[in-house]
């Protein structure tokens, strides 16, 4: 509920669907004035009193007094003409994703309201410079991106465009503030921050897929329980609807001039045609009954054969922790890998068979394991091109053996995890390094809009830059796919030795 130390301002809100509504829960029960209008007869009335009911229930449930509940419903309107909102401090559009509908919208506001009063678009693809080009006043219009359900996100980004005055932006953050919020300022860029930093985990996880390294199934378990991911690339997918996600994916490609990062997958055209959108449709990456998604099916772990000989890379970042998981499965430990029944070695960036080739070991007989996802949550088994199925099978019965789930997979420079973090803070440091948002805006955007455990870069540190860079740099020669080069922000970092979280000079 509103602080103490906030002033209420007039706020007014021009659309009424779920975001709208939303928006009017949130500034009412924060204390501010708010009036809704909706051109729609009828709905502004209905998403008055969906807010207000919201907000009810806190006194249902002993969160507020039946006092400020009173005050707060008198402090809220549903207004039957434009003309009502003459007294705005603020107006924030959450209408239609048309940019003709919203110039004209942001014009007919301006012949209403104050020449000092704050104009801010919901939007979230549209450039806010194109909304602000047909205004009288562009310095007072900014983009005011809130997530949907707006009062439970807790992060809105304050879009500033090239005309938006410094005051604005301060009015909308604090505005922002003063309802609990995180404000992230961001530049007027394709995606914003929110949408733009979240580009590596759908685009990478379908790049895996493209080139049959893994199943969706195998990449969302490994990155949620692995890594920790609320929900992974192609769960979020499904969810979200890849009719509404390919149109995101294409628009952000082509308004970054097809900056290969974003490059978006030739996988996904064919299913939007075939109606395979995700749980709306009962089928996607998954299939589901209702909102419940089918197990795909599982393989049973082979039998664990007895006597077996392993050779661990002396090499390997995670080499104790194998050594100790092997032996208690009851694998004996060698130090010849020319007579071990099978080879085991782990690539920071680079795949099983590079690595075998590289270390003169028999490609037939070599796994990788990734040294990147703790042990205790989920391995996984990486395969050559060439590696027999009897030592597959070995490696995953002795890897399986203490009932920790094993992933296998197919050849790949940096297994999943590797490939999707290192693509997330890459993509981190590059919006870093062209000054799209500060560092601490990159963080905790990501950390409050998309969910991420960790900020991009932290988490990079967490990893070490120096590993990131090593697996970007790994699967760019690999590939040959741009795709994967650093960031200069990156690069510069690690050869610094310093955090990836450290500001350039000129702006610290």
């Amino acid at each position: 509920m509103n602080s103490t130390n906030v002033k209420p301002i007039t706020l007014g809100v021009v659309g009424a669907g779920a975001m709208g509504r939303g928006i009017v829960q949130l500034f009412a029960q924060a204390g501010h004035r708010v009036r809704c209008f909706d051109a729609a007869p009828g709905a502004a009335p209905k998403a008055v009193e969906f807010a207000l009911g919201m907000i009810g229930r806190g006194v249902e449930k002993g969160r507020l007094t039946a006092g400020s509940f009173s005050a707060i419903r008198e402090n809220v309107l549903a207004c039957p003409q434009m003309a009502d909102l003459a007294d705005c401090d603020v107006v924030i559009e959450a209408i239609v994703e048309d940019l003709e509908v919203k110039r004209q919208l942001f014009c007919a506001l301006e012949a209403v309201v104050a020449d000092t009063a704050v104009l801010a678009s919901n939007t979230s693809s549209l450039t806010v410079a194109d909304i602000a080009a047909a205004c009288r006043h562009p310095a007072r219009v900014a983009g005011l991106h809130f997530f949907n359900p707006v009062p439970l996100m807790k992060v809105a980004e304050v879009i500033a465009a090239l005309r938006t005055s410094p005051a604005t932006v301060d009015t909308l953050c604090h505005l922002v503030s003063s309802a609990g919020h995180r404000a992230v300022v961001t530049a007027d860029q394709p995606g914003f921050l929110v949408n733009h930093a979240g580009r590596g985990l759908y685009t990478e996880g379908l790049r895996i897929l493209e080139e049959q390294v893994a199943s969706p199934a195998d990449v969302d378990e490994v990155l949620r329980e692995g890594v920790g991911f609320r929900m992974g690339p192609f769960e979020l997918l499904d969810l979200t609807g890849l009719d509404v996600s390919s149109k995101v994916m294409a628009s952000i490609y082509e308004q970054f001039q097809h900056e290969p990062r974003f490059r978006p997958s030739s996988l996904v055209a064919p299913r939007v045609a075939a109606g395979l959108f995700g749980r709306k449709t009962g089928e996607g990456w998954y299939a589901y009954d209702g909102d419940t998604r089918r197990a795909p099916p599982s393989r049973p772990v082979p039998p664990l054969p007895t006597g077996l000989t392993v050779w661990i890379d002396p090499g390997a970042s995670g080499h104790d922790g194998l050594a100790a998981l092997l032996a208690g499965a009851g694998a004996a430990l060698g130090q010849d890998a020319a007579h071990a029944d099978l080879c085991v070695v782990q690539p920071w960036g680079g795949d099983a068979s590079h690595t075998a080739a590289a270390l003169g070991l028999d490609a037939t007989r070599v796994v990788a394991v990734d040294p990147l996802v703790p042990l205790a949550l989920r391995r996984t088994l990486m395969l050559t091109a060439l590696t027999s199925t009897t030592v597959r099978d070995a490696a995953w019965a002795l890897l399986a053996a203490d009932g920790v789930p094993v992933s296998i997979i197919n050849d790949s420079p940096g297994f999943i995890a590797q490939r999707v973090l290192a693509t997330i803070v890459n993509i981190a440091a590059q919006i870093a390094q062209r000054g799209i948002a500060s560092v601490a805006d990159i963080e905790d955007a990501v950390k409050l809009g998309l969910g991420y455990p960790h900020g991009p870069l932290a988490w990079g540190d967490r990893i070490g830059g120096a590993r990131i860079l090593q697996i970007l740099q790994g699967m760019q020669a690999e590939t040959g796919d741009p795709r994967y080069r650093p960031s200069p922000w990156l690069v510069r970092r690690v050869a610094l030795g310093v955090s990836l979280l450290t500001p350039e000079a000129a702006r610290a």
